[in-house]
């Protein structure tokens, strides 16, 4: 690890990760995403939409807030809807 007296870490560290590549054709559209099983985040999955480079860090009860897979990943309605049913099941 390369020292950075200038820099204060709250924390850095390394960990084994499993990554699930996903690519769906819905009624909408296309969906390719990358869903990131982590021992951080309190158990959510870290969720990168690889199309647009737009990620979040999501948990069952996110996926239940209204609009904030709209607002999250840029997208409409029926694309969130779709991505959502898919995610339910997925982490």
């Amino acid at each position: 690890m390369q020292e950075h007296e200038e820099l204060m870490f709250l924390y850095d560290h390394s960990e084994e990760t499993k990554i699930r590549y996903v690519s769906f054709m819905g009624e909408v559209g296309r969906h390719d995403v990358a869903i990131i099983k982590t021992g951080n985040f309190y158990g959510k999955s870290i969720v990168l939409n690889i199309q647009t480079s737009r990620m979040a860090i999501l948990g069952q009860k996110d996926l239940d807030e209204p609009g904030y897979l709209e607002e999250v990943f840029n997208m409409k309605e029926e694309e969130a809807r779709e991505l959502r049913e898919f995610l339910y099941v997925s982490i």
